[in-house]
């Protein structure tokens, strides 16, 4: 059984961010940015539905969703794309397979302790953030 995600996770670290975002074609300035923010993450998880809020002080990003439905996903507040969204479980890794423009698009959250692991991978370049269970 897949584990219950729900809580609210601390930014600790990131690697590749800029890589990643380049990428995604994001403008210098906008990279620049971005790879300064330690977002937050909210999840809300209740049977097949999900809430994933990534918290900034420059903007939120929800993505609301049922596992194993493919949706539109508009991601005009990040790229200005839109990907057609699927978000499963692969064992206890929760995955997001972005169809899309670009290639190798998505992520995977797993958990190790009370440490939330994201790897995203856009192309051929991978982010990985890392965030703290606070409660």
């Amino acid at each position: 059984m897949p584990p219950n995600l729900t809580g609210y996770y601390r930014f600790v670290s990131q690697e590749n961010m800029d890589n990643y975002l380049r990428a995604l074609d994001i403008n210098v300035v906008l990279r620049k940015l971005v790879c300064l923010l330690k977002p937050d993450k909210e999840i809300i998880h209740t049977g097949d539905h999900m809430v994933i809020r990534t918290i900034t002080s420059l903007r939120d990003y929800v993505m609301d969703f049922d596992l194993g439905v493919q949706f539109e996903e508009d991601l005009g507040p990040v790229d200005g794309r839109k990907c057609q969204t699927t978000v499963s479980w692969e064992g206890d890794q929760l995955v997001c397979e972005q169809l899309g423009e670009k290639r190798n698009r998505g992520w995977r959250h797993w958990l190790e302790g009370d440490k939330l692991h994201l790897r995203m991978t856009a192309e051929d370049e991978i982010c990985v953030q890392v965030f703290q269970k606070v409660k």
